[in-house]
């Protein structure tokens, strides 16, 4: 059996930035902290040393596609595989694959369909962006596929997860959304979370819905005890003071230990100030960075699909064709990172934090996320401007 590697440099943990850092690690991690503590005489010697810095592997909960394949399309597990390699190759080495709004039976195929990446651990969970999502806020969610809250379905896609059904976006305004007997109910009682998003609801029903996850979440053993919200800004009614829709009550809500916000920090989704604004208000616990990418990620300019939509990128952002809506995003995890900590928006550790252990909050899984002791060995080597040069799942290179 081959020696453990050894990196020493820039170490990354969930509190600091170890400047004489190492990590020492074959499948798991064996080893993190200062240099001068944890390295012996003969690991020192052999240390890689890394002129950048060390990241835990990034963890993305709402991801479309990359590389040209998209999720809500692949109709085999080889389609999904290239985008799942191009988020890998980047520094995500735990991807949760979204669907979005499409016919019934397309969303039953692609459940087994991703369920068996989980199932042999390419896939960290799915995601359902839809169907019971408002058509006033859809954004690119195609409108002829938009249902009312089904329950039967809901469960039988929970079904066909097999238990990897991570969260369902829906809208909390829909009759059925939440409450006994609802698509909520079913999620909750299924492992999975409700991620209240593309909404046009007033206060009232965002609260209600959030106070109804929060009470049901603490009755059952789930995989986190927080709902999620669905890309806080992106498909909802924007903030008015005499109209304030959705959006002073989700940030309520997590201001109060209650939802996680999922933001899109690639510069298009959301102003970088506007993230800020958010971070320095709610902090880090209340946030996590997603990519909402599609099969652009990666990719130049072009001619795309998601789901039933054409979509068509231009100067790197995604448009529905002949439209005006954004459809997902074109950004990897790590190019959010380097965005908000390289324009002073947020500082590394927290950036990273919320590419990694929030993302591991949310799958409820306590082996990824962060560079410690007995953690799966998923480490980035990134450069000092955090370019990725190395990925590391579960200990071997990507």
């Amino acid at each position: 059996m081959s020696e453990p590697r050894v990196l020493r440099g820039r170490v990354v943990t969930e509190s600091e930035v170890i400047a004489d850092g190492a990590i020492v690690f074959d499948e798991v991690i064996l080893k993190c902290g200062a240099a001068s503590k944890v390295l012996c005489e003969g690991e020192a010697a052999r240390a890689e040393r890394i002129d950048g810095y060390i990241l835990p592997g990034l963890v993305d909960v709402h991801c479309h596609g990359g590389g040209g394949e998209s999720f809500p399309n692949a109709q085999t597990e080889e389609q999904a595989m290239v985008a799942v390699m191009e988020h890998r190759r980047h520094g995500t080495t735990s991807l949760v694959a979204s669907g979005v709004t499409a016919a019934a039976d397309v969303l039953r195929s692609r459940a087994v369909t991703l369920a068996n990446l989980c199932e042999k651990d390419e896939l960290a969970g799915i995601h359902f962006e839809g169907p019971f999502v408002s058509v006033e806020r859809k954004g690119a969610q195609d409108p002829t596929y938009i249902i009312e809250p089904d329950v039967e379905l809901t469960k039988e896609l929970i079904e066909l997860s097999r238990g990897y059904c991570v969260t369902m976006t829906l809208a909390p305004e829909k009759r059925g959304a939440f409450g006994e007997g609802s698509v909520a109910e079913a999620l909750i009682e299924g492992g999975a979370l409700p991620s209240w998003g593309h909404t046009d609801a007033g206060p009232q029903a965002v609260r209600e819905a959030l106070e109804y996850s929060r009470m049901k979440l603490a009755q059952v053993a789930p995989r986190s005890p927080k709902a999620t919200a669905t890309h806080l800004f992106n498909g909802m009614r924007p903030i008015h003071h005499r109209d304030p829709g959705p959006v002073p009550e989700f940030i309520s809500d997590a201001a109060r230990d209650g939802a996680i916000l999922e933001l899109i920090g690639d510069g298009v989704h959301l102003a970088p100030d506007m993230v800020r604004a958010v971070y320095e208000t709610l902090g880090r616990e209340c946030l996590v960075l997603v990519t909402d990418a599609m099969a652009a990620a990666g990719m130049p300019d072009g001619s795309y699909q998601l789901g039933p939509q054409a979509v068509t990128v231009q100067d790197g952002v995604a448009r529905l064709s002949g439209g005006d809506a954004i459809a997902g995003g074109t950004s990897h995890l790590l190019d959010q990172v380097r965005l908000l900590t390289q324009g002073g928006y947020v500082p590394v550790v927290d950036a990273v934090y919320m590419a990694s252990v929030q993302g591991a909050k949310i799958l409820g899984d306590k082996t990824i996320g962060c560079l410690r002791e007995g953690m799966k060995a998923d480490v980035v080597v990134v450069s000092d401007s955090l370019e990725p040069i190395t990925v590391y799942r579960r200990g071997l290179a990507v």
